[in-house]
């Protein structure tokens, strides 16, 4: 057979592999786009905020005193660890249970897509489990480090990861269906954008709680006076603060919860400016305030105070304008140079200031959602605060003081004096230097 004759079978031989009807043709970007960029914002945003762990370490390990520091480490990356699994287990089908009755659902285990999971098998309207699971477990871990940081330098390790089993298990995915699982919450109309309540305060409550059930640390209220107790490496606690500055991007960038078109990843972009803008508002608050208060800057403060400002924006991060994000950041600044020292007056001892900038900020954020948020209503954001506030200071004071009756949640006096590394642990962050 001549070539010329032999030519137009090759050429349609090699178009029928290609060749199909309209419905087996692969999906276009269009359709698969939004998933894929979505699922990417998880997975980078996730990165940043699991890094927050290492700033939640560094951060307690520079404000305590150098014979707790390995203790410190030791409980974040196991509270870390303990999240992942408990959150695998039960959290994350708990918080988000699909159809419930808006108050109380416990989920099981999480199952991930099968491996090359095809398009038409995929939830193209959003992400991949994977990345959904990842992005809101390191949500929860941030919530069980700011508990320990508050209860630092005077709770036994095995009590405390007790409490961080309930609470990332059971006590955060419940309340946080409430609000993002599609609870009551949220059909009330109640908002709260990346957690200033839903993850801040509730790590705030828990950590009151466990304060006042735990006691302050010897000599720290002697006499009618306050004692200041330094921490050990400034220097590790303002690495610490950069690091969670670092992580927020992540944290409230991510919580846009989609990258698929132009306006999303334009959203994300301001979100980023905008949670930048509250932090440093809250710093140089805290800079100026404590200079007018004690006539030197305090550096404690200005590390909290910029946590404040973040915390106070993570509500509503994406309407408010860069002016509008300054001030809010900047109450918040505000908020922790005078709280701090009202909890000492009340004898509550909060080791990092953990309270006043997760909890007291968190609450300040929640209501500013209503300034800029035209959607959000005063009494609905009040209604969620409470509903956290009381949920959460009351079950945590209940499973403090389970703890406290069954195997005691407070080192000796001996071991809180020589350190719990050593007591706890046997080890020495510092082996090289007096104990401090």
């Amino acid at each position: 057979m001549k070539l010329t004759k032999l030519l137009p079978l090759a050429a349609v031989a090699v178009a029928l592999p290609t060749m199909g009807f309209a419905q087996d043709a692969a999906p276009s970007f269009d359709e698969i786009g939004p998933y894929i960029m979505t699922t990417l914002l998880f997975c980078m945003a996730g990165f940043l905020v699991f890094f927050m762990a290492a700033g939640f370490a560094m951060l307690e390990g520079g404000l305590v005193r150098s014979k707790n520091v390995t203790m410190q480490m030791t409980k974040n990356i196991a509270l870390f660890s303990i999240a992942a699994i408990m959150y695998w287990m039960v959290g994350f089908n708990t918080m988000y249970p699909g159809d419930f009755n808006g108050y109380f659902a416990i989920g099981g285990q999480t199952v991930l897509d099968p491996v090359g999971v095809a398009a038409a098998d995929a939830a193209l309207d959003y992400a991949s489990v994977g990345s959904d699971f990842f992005f809101q477990l390191v949500f929860v871990a941030a919530t069980a480090s700011i508990v320990s940081g508050a209860l630092a330098e005077r709770i036994k390790l095995w009590p405390f990861l007790i409490f961080v089993i309930v609470l990332t298990g059971f006590m955060y995915p419940i309340s946080g269906s409430w609000k993002w699982g599609g609870g009551w919450l949220d059909a009330r109309g109640f908002s709260d954008f990346a957690g200033s309540t839903v993850v801040h305060s509730v790590g705030g409550w828990a950590a009151l709680a466990g304060a006042i059930i735990l006691g302050p640390r010897l000599g720290k209220y002697k006499d009618g006076r306050i004692n200041p107790m330094p921490g050990s490496n400034l220097a590790l606690a303002t690495l610490g603060t950069f690091i969670l500055w670092l992580g927020w991007f992540g944290f409230n960038g991510g919580s846009q919860l989609a990258m698929g078109t132009v306006g999303d990843v334009s959203d994300v972009s301001r979100i980023f400016a905008n949670t930048n803008m509250a932090a440093a508002a809250g710093a140089v608050t805290s800079l100026i305030l404590t200079q007018v208060m004690y006539k030197k800057p305090d550096l404690t403060m200005v590390l909290n105070g910029a946590l404040a400002g973040l915390v106070s924006i993570t509500a509503e991060p994406l309407a408010p304008t860069l002016f509008g994000s300054l001030w809010i950041g900047a109450v918040g600044g505000v908020i922790v140079v005078l709280t701090v020292p009202m909890l000492d007056k009340m004898k509550i001892d909060d080791v990092v200031g953990a309270i006043p900038v997760h909890l007291f900020a968190g609450i300040w954020g929640t209501i500013a959602v209503i300034f800029y948020n035209t959607e959000a209503n005063l009494m609905a954001q009040l209604t969620g605060i409470v509903a956290y506030g009381v949920f959460t200071f009351a079950a945590s004071l209940v499973v403090w003081i389970i703890l406290k009756m069954v195997m005691g949640i407070r080192v000796s006096e001996d071991a809180e004096l020589a350190g719990l590394d050593m007591a706890e642990l046997g080890m020495e962050a510092y082996p090289d230097f007096s104990k401090g």
